[in-house]
C-alpha cells in the first residue's frame, strides 16, 4: 500500500515564505492589511462576542 504524505514540503514552505517577503517588500502586504485580516479572523471565530456587544476592532479604528 502506498503512503502519501500530506502537507507542505520544505521546498514548498520556503517558496511561500519568499513569496510573502517579496509581497511585503513591494507593499502588497501592509500592516493595515494584516490588521484587517486579524479583525476578520477574530470576528469569524469569536462571533458570539460580537452578538454580546464586544468590539473586536484592533488599533482603535
Amino acid at each position: 500500500m502506498a503512503y502519501y504524505r500530506r502537507g507542505v514540503s520544505l521546498l514548498g514552505l520556503i517558496y511561500i515564505l519568499i513569496g510573502i517577503y517579496v509581497a511585503w517588500v513591494h507593499d502588497y502586504i501592509t500592516p493595515s492589511l494584516l490588521r484587517r485580516i486579524a479583525q476578520a479572523l477574530l470576528a469569524v471565530f469569536l462571533w458570539f462576542l460580537i452578538l454580546l456587544g464586544v468590539d473586536l476592532h484592533i488599533g482603535g479604528e
